[in-house]
């Protein structure tokens, strides 16, 4: 008995904090897929213009990701996951320093990739039995795909 009850709290808090990993793992695949989504839905559109972020496209691309609609007429599929939280930018390869630069804003030209990302990370606070002092993790997925709209 006293072995049961020494052991029981520390194989609940190992259960209890196994399903929390799995949740949080669970919730960063899905923002993976949410920011994949928006970047592949940006990939094959025309006349994008990256350097507005008030441009409908981007915001369509946005609001698929988020809802799997363009209109934003389903619920979003993670709670508390809002547009303004996504960020859209492009990149352009440089061939002859074999690196990767921001896209320029010049009018002229195409990114040659597309940066989706949560940069300021989507807050989960996992709660575990006796552990109080747990701080909150900001998942920060990210995804770069090629674009090739013009």
């Amino acid at each position: 008995m006293v072995e049961v009850a020494m052991l029981t709290p520390v194989i609940a808090m190992l259960l209890v904090g196994m399903t929390q990993i799995a949740q949080i793992t669970w919730l960063y695949y899905t923002l993976r897929k949410t920011v994949y989504s928006v970047g592949t839905y940006l990939s094959s559109q025309q006349g994008v213009n990256f350097c507005d972020p008030a441009d409908t496209t981007v915001a369509a691309a946005i609001n698929f990701g988020l809802t799997g609609t363009t209109d934003n007429s389903e619920p979003i599929f993670v709670q508390g996951l809002t547009a303004d939280m996504i960020r859209v930018s492009g990149e352009t390869w440089d061939a002859a320093n074999d690196t990767m630069n921001p896209f320029a804003c010049l009018g002229v030209g195409a990114p040659d990739y597309i940066l989706v990302s949560i940069p300021n990370g989507y807050p989960v606070r996992p709660v575990i039995p006796f552990f109080s002092v747990i701080d909150t993790i900001a998942l920060r997925p990210q995804v770069k795909v090629p674009y090739g709209g013009t």
